[in-house]
């Protein structure tokens, strides 16, 4: 089934479940401007990797050699949709956005590229989206806008994806609209970087675990 990618927001509450796949709590980075290889090298992906296009679900990370750990890798699936390259995490966070924040090299934004990033940042709520349209990234908690009133930000509103906030309001206020709305905000985010995007995922490929997938280290 295909529901542009609200779906993934309608599920961010969802527990993570022996699905092959992903379903429930992903984060998902979108880039556009630059080769979908290049972009995921730049995370971290191997060459290697990229190239088998080894399904998700077939994914293992190797074993650690006697008297090593294992390495910490976590899985990803990726596709293009247009002239968007989406990736697909459900660790708990995503990697550019955690690589961009401490200040990786690779994973810095620039001119001529757009990176658009919903993160469930599982382990420090609230969950974040982080836009750079160009060299500079601009970072909301879920139910705000970014504040450079761009076309991103019209969208989140229009979506509804934008919840009253002090001291427009008062806290009374806006905590008793994000307790009574809160658990759709994610789908409501979702369903506005699809619009601003275009971007479609298809939900029993991302479940089955079919689109391609890559091991990439913690940033």
């Amino acid at each position: 089934m295909s529901d542009g990618i609200a779906w993934i927001g309608a599920h961010h509450h969802t527990p993570l479940s022996a699905v092959p796949g992903m379903l429930g709590g992903i984060s998902l980075t979108l880039a556009r401007g630059l080769e979908t290889d290049e972009f995921l090298i730049n995370v971290g992906a191997d060459l290697d990797e990229l190239a088998a296009r080894t399904p998700g679900s077939e994914l293992r990370a190797p074993a650690g050699q006697p008297g090593r750990s294992s390495p910490q890798l976590n899985r990803a699936m990726y596709g293009t949709c247009g002239e968007w390259t989406y990736v697909l995490e459900d660790w708990g966070m995503a990697t550019w956005a955690t690589g961009y924040q401490g200040k990786a090299d690779s994973m810095l934004p620039c001119e001529g590229e757009e990176i658009l990033c919903l993160t469930a940042n599982r382990f420090s709520p609230p969950a974040l989206v982080i836009h750079a349209p160009g060299a500079f990234a601009y970072r909301a908690d879920f139910g705000m806008d970014t504040g450079q009133g761009s076309a991103l930000d019209a969208a989140l509103g229009a979506a509804g994806a934008v919840f009253p906030s002090m001291p427009e309001a008062g806290e009374a206020d806006v905590v008793a609209y994000f307790e009574e709305h809160g658990e759709r905000l994610p789908g409501l985010v979702f369903t506005a970087v699809g619009a601003y995007t275009g971007v479609t995922i298809e939900q029993d490929a991302v479940r089955g675990g079919d689109l391609p997938g890559v091991l990439l280290p913690p940033a």
